[in-house]
């Protein structure tokens, strides 16, 4: 018998308390007031199940499940109630479960325990006519391999008990507990089928059929086959689009077994990591293809090849132009996921999520209009900081790319003949092998808003803290080695380790100065790429990047509360003389000229008041550092020379870093940056640093760190030297961008270098997990293009308890050159301004979480 293909759905939806957006254990009150036929009860109270009418098109099913959802939020509405179709509701937690009291769910109970009183999440299924059961069972199994493009449209779940789990559907991880869940394996008939089921409810494990939660099954209730892999829909049209392509999937398989032709079914294994990959990435990440021999590709690829291939049933069922239509507007758009990360991250308050599902699930079917203008020519990509789904600016970039896109070709032009004349008047260039440029400056600043400034300044004092805590004790008692937190041989053998640094004072301010690159990935998340305690540049080129745009971007709307970076000079005297003896001075020693960031030094002396040196400008008299020409007394020295103090030298010979390094050994000079931080710069210490923080502070990391392999390590390094060519390979004591190999990017011939290279001397080097970075627009002559980015921040401190760290409200953040994935500017990279949103101007104090 041939496939009716006819439609329904069920929508499992939450309900949502107005008041306070948490949800609501009111559904036996609504259910009363509702038709038994098209509304039902679920297992926890806070969820109705809606059931559609069997329909025939895909524009009844959506005026079908318009007209439930209406009479629903109707309803709701009259106790102040709203209704979310989302796989889980952002804002729910543990506590939020109340069983629904019928002896059916409470056997369940009984039963599954904390299986039970996890589920508070919604899904959507879909059904298509088909009666015959045998076909039903032989469909079921050919449709499989293409239920995670399904389950990837669908993802509507990332948060979970208040936090964001990583997991675009974080509902199917939960759902997938079931121990029905998931495929049937192989089966060749409706008998078999049944006999399934027998079993299992033979053996007590489910009751009744209703409990077989296969992924695609034949009703329990209805002559269809289901299909239940995908989360709750906020967007009508979206369960639509979910609609159209499972009944071509049940067309396209009908069509194949009335041809004979033979289905050889993924492994369970392939299958379940297909799952998995979709509900972890979504749209986002890579899926899995539908071949043989799966292999990941982008999602948007994936989808469109499921299109081709059912373009003859898309057609025969005169669906085609419709899911065309929803499907490339859904990969614009982003699914429920991103969407909801991006309402996260304007404001970081899940309350806001919750409003927005809810808005989506009682609009219309297409979801609210864009609230700004559409940037059509924009290459948006997953993961661009000012540009969401579907090319409309995020909130906090709309002015300013109202103002940007608006400049004529010419004032392009004009602008950069600006910038470029200002930056050279102001003499802000960076030394590369030698030769001085300019240091580029993109128009478009970075906007950072309050409440991520507050995570990342938790995180950086918490990292900061604990590395002074480490300099500290590898130049003094050395418990962190002893105890086994850090291999001996790594902290002592690595380049940075200076022994002279040995002879400071052990309560001595090591790096009163740190600086930080930080990444927010393109799934949302900050890490920590790299720690500089040697001497981190990029102060001074951040305040410049706001002067230079004060002067060329006047016109760009400045946000309320926004940090001026020039505060910093203040903090960074302050900072430098907290240790010095009283009425002494604080001085920059320089390399001069010839240091890559020379420009830098003049900057920040000037502005923070201090004495700018050389070696020649140094005196000691009387066991104290003077100025040789002027006399002033000298308290604190900070260091930002290229090589090590100790072998400084002055232009006679005289050993002036060694005489400086005897004061500083009794107390008469603070060495700002002191010798011997290159410890903590090293990338093999790197990978420790987690669980510095647990041991120096007995705290969990507030910023993760990047994946980090140490080669010096057996098993490590044959993991390593496999994956070359996946991985980015780093100097332990590289900065700069120098020496890095980045894997995806690398030819043969690099891959094979880097190999012999690290299977020489494992030790020098370590590896890292590619890191997908997240990107901002920049402004060329021919408009806006994404460019990716990364951002140094600073803590300045003065000791080791938190109030004693002050987080700068100053970032520099970087930019990748076109076609780069190396964000440096000693690598060909630009920088932008970077807007801060602080709660109060000018506030250097770090505000901690509590």
């Amino acid at each position: 018998m041939a496939a009716e293909l006819t439609l329904g759905a069920e929508e499992e939806l939450h309900l949502i308390d107005l008041d306070r957006w948490e949800l609501s254990a009111r559904a036996p009150q609504l259910l009363s007031r509702l038709s038994s036929t098209s509304y039902s009860a679920e297992l926890q109270r806070t969820t109705v199940e809606t059931n559609t009418a069997v329909v025939h098109s895909l524009d009844d099913l959506r005026e079908e499940l318009l007209r439930l959802r209406k009479e629903l939020v109707a309803v709701a509405g009259r106790e102040g109630l709203g209704v979310a179709a989302v796989g889980t509701a952002p804002c729910s937690t543990f506590a939020d479960f109340e069983l629904t009291p019928t002896g059916r769910f409470g056997r369940m109970h009984e039963q599954y325990r904390l299986l039970v009183d996890e589920q508070l999440i919604c899904g959507t299924q879909v059904h298509v006519g088909v009666s015959d059961r045998d076909l039903a069972v032989e469909i079921a199994q050919r449709v499989a391999r293409d239920l995670p493009v399904l389950l990837a449209l669908s993802a509507s779940s990332p948060f979970w008990n208040g936090h964001d789990t990583g997991y675009a559907s974080i509902r199917t991880i939960i759902w997938q507990r079931w121990p029905t869940a998931g495929s049937t394996g192989p089966l060749a008939s409706a008998a078999e089928y049944d006999a399934l089921l027998a079993d299992l409810i033979g053996s007590g494990v489910i009751a009744d059929a209703r409990m077989a939660y296969f992924d695609v099954r034949p009703s329990s209730h209805a002559p269809t086959l289901e299909l239940r892999v995908c989360d709750a829909c906020p967007l009508v049209d979206d369960a639509v689009l979910l609609a159209g392509l499972f009944r071509a999937l049940v067309r396209a398989a009908e069509l194949d077994v009335a041809a004979g032709r033979p289905h050889r079914p993924a492994p369970p294994p392939l299958h379940r990591a297909a799952m998995w990959q979709a509900a972890r990435g979504g749209l986002t990440r890579d899926l899995l293809d539908a071949a043989p021999h799966p292999r990941p590709r982008p999602a948007a690829d994936v989808v469109h090849a499921l299109l081709d291939r059912l373009r003859p049933q898309l057609e025969e069922l005169g669906d085609r132009d419709a899911v065309t239509e929803l499907a490339e507007t859904a990969l614009a758009r982003g699914n429920s996921a991103d969407r909801q990360r991006a309402a996260y991250a304007e404001t970081g308050n899940l309350t806001d999520v919750m409003r927005r599902v809810v808005e989506e699930t009682h609009g219309p079917a297409c979801g609210p209009p864009p609230v700004a203008p559409v940037l059509h020519r924009y290459r948006a990509r997953a993961g661009d900081e000012a540009v969401g789904a579907g090319s409309v600016p995020r909130p906090a970039y709309r002015g300013v790319l109202d103002v940007v896109s608006a400049l004529s070709p010419d004032e392009v032009a004009r602008r950069f003949e600006l910038r470029d004349t200002w930056l050279a008047e102001q003499g802000v260039t960076f030394r590369v092998d030698g030769e001085e440029r300019l240091f580029g400056v993109d128009l478009v600043p970075r906007v950072i808003t309050r409440h991520e400034w507050q995570e990342l300044g938790a995180g950086l004092v918490q990292r900061a803290r604990a590395l002074e805590l480490f300099l500290r004790d590898v130049y003094g008692e050395q418990r962190a080695l002893a105890d086994g937190v850090v291999l001996r041989d790594v902290v002592l053998g690595c380049p940075g380790y200076r022994p002279e640094a040995a002879r400071l004072p052990g309560d001595a301010a090591r790096a009163p100065v740190m600086g930080f690159d930080i990444v927010r990935t393109e799934y949302g998340g900050w890490r920590v790429l790299e720690d500089n305690v040697r001497s981190p540049s990029g102060l001074g080129y951040a305040i410049a990047a706001r002067r230079l745009l004060d002067t060329v971007m006047p016109d760009l709307p400045r946000p309320p509360g926004l940090a001026n970076p020039a505060a910093a000079y203040e903090l960074l005297r302050s900072t430098l003389l907290a240790r010095a003896e009283p009425g002494t001075f604080a001085a920059l020693l320089s390399s001069g000229p010839a240091s890559s960031a020379w420009f830098e030094h003049r900057r920040l002396a000037e502005g923070s008041g201090l004495l700018l040196v050389g070696a020649d400008d140094l005196d000691v008299a009387g066991g104290r550092v003077v100025h040789r020409t002027g006399g002033q007394p000298i308290g604190c020295l900070y260091l930002r020379i290229d090589g090590e103090l100790v072998d400084l030298t002055d232009a006679d010979g005289r050993p002036v870093g060694a005489e400086v390094l005897d004061v500083a050994a009794e107390g008469a000079v603070v060495l700002a940056n002191a010798p011997g931080n290159g410890v903590a710069d090293d990338k093999a210490v790197y990978a420790s640093v987690p669980e510095l923080i647990g041991y120096y502070l007995d705290e969990r990391p507030l910023l993760e760190s990047v994946p980090t392999y140490r080669p010096v390590d057996e098993v490590e390094r044959r993991a390593v030297i496999e994956r070359i060519g996946e991985l980015v390979t780093k100097p332990v004591d590289g900065f700069g961008g120098r020496g890095v190999l980045i894997g995806p990017a690398a030819t043969a011939a690099e891959v094979v270098r880097r190999r012999a290279e690290l299977a020489q001397d494992p030790a020098a080097w370590v590896a890292q997990e590619m890191v997908p970075l997240s990107s901002a627009p920049a402004l060329t002559a021919d408009g806006l293009h994404p460019r990716l980015i990364d951002l140094r921040a600073f803590v300045l401190l003065t000791d080791t308890r938190t109030e004693d760290c002050r987080f700068v409200d100053v970032g520099l953040t970087r930019v990748a050159a076109p076609g780069s994935l190396v964000v440096n500017s000693s690598q060909g990279g630009g920088a932008k301004d970077t807007w801060i949103v602080v709660e109060e101007r000018g506030s250097a104090r770090v505000r901690t979480r509590r």
